[in-house]
């Protein structure tokens, strides 16, 4: 199946090798553009990047009603594995359902993830449509798309104006399981999300925030972007953020290393 224009995944593995790896996870109905900038910006740090295109995503829509969590997890995974072959630490970044996915790697996976960087992370599904899922996905194969939550006039998400009623309930199972596994999140943690978002409620930073284990927190309010706050306007704070987050951490394991 063709791929929509910019959708593409994102790869940048350094010559040199690269002493930590980003990867970076996209979100529901969304596709690697809406994180191609972050990537190439981290990759032009002399990072080692991975943008992966999860399965179902970047076409049509009705490519994704046979896909599930399951399958967006295991590709976030099979990535998180080989970063951590060729770097000595790896981030990961995420969107929305990117950010959920991060926070399962994180829980999951401690070992192999080192810090998370996270911008509008969904945990919650409204209620009333969530309930609703289990008989209706089974009658109503689609519903209007989330893509395009953006303040900055003229920038466009590539994605889908439908979300495939399958996929959704799956969504909604992977935030019931990534709820669960909070308190198993103890990675340094730096949270940007928006002020005003039209997709994810501000609740699910702040259930968040007062879920994790982590110690090491930094949280962000982003007030001139909406949901994709990466094509938004604080598009160069998030950049900013992750620079000093990263330098951070790094600088701080090098002198406890004492090399």
């Amino acid at each position: 199946m063709r791929l929509l224009p910019g959708a593409e995944p994102y790869h940048h593995i350094p010559d040199e090798g690269a002493q930590v790896g980003v990867l970076l996870c996209h979100g529901f109905t969304g596709s690697p553009q809406s994180l191609r900038p972050w990537a190439e910006h981290l990759a032009a740090q002399g990072f080692a990047v991975s943008l992966p295109l999860l399965p179902g995503h970047g076409t049509r829509w009705q490519d994704m009603r046979h896909t599930g969590w399951q399958d967006w997890y295991t590709v976030v995974h099979r990535e998180l594995l080989r970063l951590n072959e060729i770097c000595g630490r790896v981030v990961v970044c995420g969107l929305s359902m990117g950010g959920t996915l991060a926070l399962r790697l994180a829980a999951r996976q401690p070992g192999n993830v080192h810090a998370l960087a996270l911008v509008n992370p969904a945990l919650t599904f409204p209620a009333v449509k969530g309930a609703a899922l289990g008989v209706l996905r089974h009658l109503v194969p689609s519903t209007p798309g989330l893509v395009g939550d953006i303040a900055r006039p003229g920038v466009r998400e590539v994605g889908y104006d439908r979300v495939p009623s399958h996929a959704a309930y799956s969504l909604r199972e992977l935030f019931s399981l990534v709820r669960a596994e909070l308190a198993q999140v103890t990675q340094p943690l730096l949270l940007t999300h928006s002020a005003v978002d039209h997709v994810v409620p501000p609740s699910d930073s702040a259930l968040l925030l007062s879920s994790v284990s982590s110690v090491d927190v930094r949280e962000v309010v982003l007030t001139d972007s909406f949901h994709v706050a990466t094509l938004d306007h604080d598009a160069e704070r998030i950049l900013q953020e992750t620079d000093a987050f990263i330098t951070r951490l790094v600088t701080r394991k090098t002198a406890r290393d004492g090399t």
